[in-house]
C-alpha cells in the first residue's frame, strides 16, 4: 500500500490510501468516530465506522490518546462539510506509538506553562502556522535578494569588538582572549560589498538586553544587506521594495495560515509602495501632539513608536535622526543629522528596519570612534575599508521575529521563533 502525505490527498479520491499521522482531537458518536489527524503537511478526518472495521480496530480508535502516532488505511472520499474538502473512509487503524497524559490539552494553559512545554506546543495548528509563515519570510527573502544580484556571505559569530553597544554584549573565552557573541553582522558585510558589490548575510545574533518587553529576545535572526556606491535615499528605496515584497509574498502563499492565526489579510494586503516617509524632526512634532512630551534630541522607545504608527496604515519610515542617539560608523549628513533611517511597522509592531549610510571618511570615522571612548586598535580592520579605494555605501537590519510577529498578528515575539531564548529562559 502506497504511503501519502495529507496535502497530496486530493490526488487519491475514491482511491485506497494508507496514512501516518498523529492525533490531534476526535470525537465519537455511536457507532462512528471521528479522527482528527495531523501529519505536519496538512490536517485531515479519518472516519472509522463500526460495520466497516474489525471490532478490535474500532476498540483501538475509541481509546487512541491524543498525540498518539497512527497509521490509518482507509478509501479518500471527497466532502463539501472538510476544510480540506476530502475524509477518509477508513478500514483498518494501527497505533505506532501512544501517548499518555499529554500535557497539553484543549483548554486554556498560561504562557508560562507552554514555554516550559515548548517543544511539544509546536505541534498546536497556530503555531505550526506560525512556523510556516516564517518559513516563507525567509525564503522571499533569500529570493529577494539573489534576484536582485545580491551575494550571500556568511558574517562570524565570535566577534572582537561591539558593532551596536558594549553593555548589550554576550562575552566569552576565546582561548586566551576576550571574545562576543555577534550583535550585528554589518560590520563584515562593509568589507564584503567592497569586494562582491552587493552583499547580506542572514544568521542570528546576539543581544544582551536586560529587557522583558514583548518586542525583545537576547537571540534573534537578522538579515543585514549592504550596498556599495549606495546613499541613505536609494538605501529607503530598497528597504521599502524589499518589505513589500515579503509581506505579498506571505499574502500569496499564506493564506491558510494566516486565516489559522485569525491575522486580518486586507491590513497586509494594503502594504504596497510608496510608504510614508518622515524626518525624525516632524515625528517629533507627532509625539507632541499626541501628548507625548520626548524631547527633540531623543531616542524614540517602543511607546514612542507606537504612537507614531498610529498615524499610517503602512510601515513609516523615519530618517535623520539626531547623530548623538546613533552608532558611531553613521555618516552626518549636511543638516547635520544622522544619514540613517528606521523602518516602524503598523499596528504598533515597532521598529523591524534600521539602518542608513556609512561613514566612509577614515578620519571622520576615527574621530567618532575616540569620541565614543572606543579603543581603536579593535577597529583596525574596519578602518582599512577606509584606506584603500573607500566609496559611500548603505545598508540595514531587518529582524525576522518583529516581522514575523508583525505579520502573524502575535502579542509577544516569544511565538515567533521555535525555540526562544529571553532573560530567564534557556530551555527547552
Amino acid at each position: 500500500m502506497k504511503k501519502i502525505f495529507i496535502a497530496d490527498i486530493k490526488n487519491y479520491e475514491n482511491q485506497e490510501i494508507t496514512l501516518q499521522a498523529w492525533l490531534y482531537n476526535k470525537r465519537s458518536s455511536g457507532k462512528l468516530h471521528f479522527l482528527q489527524l495531523r501529519d505536519g503537511t496538512g490536517e485531515i478526518q479519518a472516519v472509522v465506522f463500526k460495520g466497516n472495521v474489525s471490532e478490535d480496530v474500532f476498540a483501538l480508535a475509541d481509546k487512541i490518546t491524543q498525540e498518539s502516532s497512527v497509521e490509518v488505511t482507509g478509501t479518500v472520499k471527497k466532502t463539501d462539510r472538510a476544510k480540506i474538502g476530502f475524509e477518509i473512509d477508513a478500514t483498518d487503524v494501527k497505533l505506532i506509538c501512544g501517548s499518555e497524559d499529554y500535557p497539553i490539552t484543549p483548554k486554556e494553559h498560561g504562557p508560562h506553562f507552554l514555554m516550559e512545554h515548548r517543544h511539544l506546543w509546536l505541534r498546536s495548528l497556530k503555531q505550526k502556522a506560525i512556523l510556516r509563515v516564517r518559513h516563507r519570510i525567509i525564503k522571499s527573502i533569500r529570493d529577494f535578494f539573489d534576484n536582485h544580484g545580491f551575494t550571500l556571505v556568511d558574517a562570524p559569530i565570535f566577534t572582537p569588538n561591539a558593532c551596536e553597544g558594549s553593555t548589550t554584549l554576550f562575552e566569552t573565552d576565546y582561548f586566551d582572549q576576550k571574545a562576543y557573541l555577534s550583535q550585528s553582522g554589518q560590520l563584515y558585510m562593509e568589507a564584503a560589498c567592497a569586494a562582491v558589490g552587493k552583499a547580506y548575510c542572514f544568521g542570528p545574533t546576539f543581544r544582551a538586553e536586560k529587557s522583558k518587553t514583548r518586542r525583545h529576545l537576547t537571540e534573534f535572526w537578522m538579515v543585514e544587506p549592504e550596498v556599495a556606491f549606495m546613499d541613505i535615499f536609494e538605501d529607503m528605496d530598497l528597504a521599502e521594495e524589499f518589505v513589500e515584497y515579503i509581506v505579498q509574498q506571505v499574502v500569496e502563499h499564506c493564506r491558510p495560515e494566516l486565516e489559522t492565526l485569525e491575522r486580518d489579510i486586507s491590513k497586509l494586503e494594503n502594504i504596497k509602495r510608496p510608504f510614508p516617509r518622515i524626518s525624525y524632526d516632524e515625528a517629533i512634532e507627532i509625539l507632541h501632539k499626541k501628548g507625548n512630551d520626548t524631547p527633540n534630541g531623543e531616542d524614540f522607545g517602543g511607546d514612542e513608536e507606537t504612537l507614531i504608527s498610529e498615524e499610517f496604515d503602512k510601515p513609516v519610515m523615519i530618517h535623520h535622526y539626531p547623530m548623538s542617539v546613533k552608532a558611531f560608523y553613521f555618516k552626518q549628513a549636511e543638516n547635520g543629522k544622522a544619514a540613517c533611517v528606521d523602518m516602524i511597522a503598523p499596528e504598533g509592531y515597532g521598529e523591524i528596519i534600521g539602518g542608513g549610510q556609512r561613514e566612509e571618511d577614515i578620519d571622520k570615522l576615527m574621530a567618532k570612534i575616540k569620541e565614543q571612548n572606543l579603543n581603536p586598535e579593535t577597529f583596525d580592520w574596519y578602518l582599512d575599508l577606509r584606506k584603500y579605494g573607500s566609496v559611500p555605501h548603505a545598508g540595514f537590519g531587518l529582524g525576522i521575529e518583529r516581522t514575523v510577529a508583525w505579520l502573524c498578528g502575535l502579542s509577544h515575539v516569544r511565538e515567533t521563533i521555535p525555540f526562544p531564548r529571553l532573560m530567564d529562559r534557556l530551555k527547552p
